[in-house]
């Protein structure tokens, strides 16, 4: 059920990212609230990676998931 909500999620932000030529997978969710991803394309090898992850991705997804803790990169 919360991966669901997690990949629709994941979902609303997938435009900005594929946009830049990048794109995100889903890869786990853990019962401490730890989401783990995988930046593809253009977004796997940017500096800007981590940013994107943190700031964009982790930010959105705690809003809008509370279970979700925390985004890692894989």
């Amino acid at each position: 059920m919360i991966e669901e909500e997690i990949k629709n999620a994941l979902d609303d932000v997938r435009p900005s990212l594929q946009a830049d030529g990048g794109d995100v997978e889903f890869v786990s969710f853990a019962e401490n609230g730890t989401l783990s991803l995988k930046l593809k394309g253009a977004c796997g090898g940017c500096p800007m990676a981590q940013m994107t992850l943190k700031m964009g991705i982790e930010n959105y997804l705690r809003e809008k998931i509370p279970q979700v803790k925390m985004v890692v990169g894989v």
